[in-house]
């Protein structure tokens, strides 16, 4: 999730700066219509299409807020919040179009258990979503930060049994409750320049692993499923060195 945000500068913005601003945030809302496009391709039994266009909406969501940095947008546009655009794109995005996927695509459990199942990644994620904390005063992420569309894409390239990625949805949700902070790549100034790097490169492995489906490069997986487990230990690191580090100022 990338906040759409930027330190206000006193003074006007010219004619020019505001239309960009404008531009920007119809740029982060074309996140809304891919969502839509993902799920008719879902639904239409789409599944790898449908992953294509979640990917162009990470790469949206990637760059928006350095662009709404850039552009000085709470400043220029007034009135208008784009934290609040980003976070209903995010969601449609991030959390709802991943849970249809994996509805659509056979990837969870049949019958009653699995409309529970589905719906339990949703409501988690509302409550993160809402939660004045879900992104720290340090840019982290506290509680697992609704990665549902990543899921989804593991879910299928490595075509999970409806039982695992069952439990995985059930994982994940409790995390979405545990106050570890998970790195955000674009703005957590830990290691900043190689957590960029390296989630530039898992883009690039996503769409290498797509272009190989229905049997993917054995080796684009590896590397991928190398990054996302980096993640998840840095982010355990940077939660236990902020713990201590808290820690020693209360002494």
């Amino acid at each position: 999730m990338t906040t759409i945000d930027a330190a206000a500068t006193p003074g006007t913005a010219s004619r020019g700066l505001r239309a960009a601003g404008w531009a920007l945030h119809l740029y982060t809302a074309s996140g809304a219509v891919l969502g839509l496009l993902a799920v008719l391709a879902a639904v239409d039994g789409r599944t790898v299409q449908a992953l294509w266009i979640l990917l162009a909406a990470l790469v949206v969501d990637g760059t928006d807020g350095t662009l709404a940095r850039r552009l000085r947008v709470k400043e220029t546009i007034r009135g208008f919040d784009g934290a609040r655009l980003d976070d209903i794109v995010d969601y449609l995005t991030y959390a709802f179009v991943p849970v249809v996927l994996l509805w659509t695509g056979g990837f969870l459990p049949d019958g009653r258990w699995g409309t529970v199942l589905a719906g339990v990644p949703l409501l988690a994620s509302c409550v993160q979503f809402c939660r004045t904390d879900a992104k720290t005063d340090d840019h982290t992420f506290l509680g697992f930060p609704s990665y549902w569309n990543v899921v989804a894409f593991y879910a299928v390239v490595l075509d999970l049994a409806p039982a695992v990625t069952a439990t995985i949805l059930v994982v994940c949700s409790v995390l979405v409750f545990v106050p570890v902070r998970y790195i955000y790549p674009s703005r957590t100034t830990t290691a900043r320049s190689l957590n960029l790097g390296l989630a530039g490169l898992w883009l690039v492995l996503y769409a290498v692993i797509l272009l190989g489906m229905p049997d993917p490069s054995p080796v684009a997986v590896a590397l991928s499923l190398a990054y996302i487990g980096y993640y998840l230990v840095a982010s355990l690191l940077l939660t236990l060195r902020r713990s201590r580090t808290g820690a020693g100022t209360a002494r």
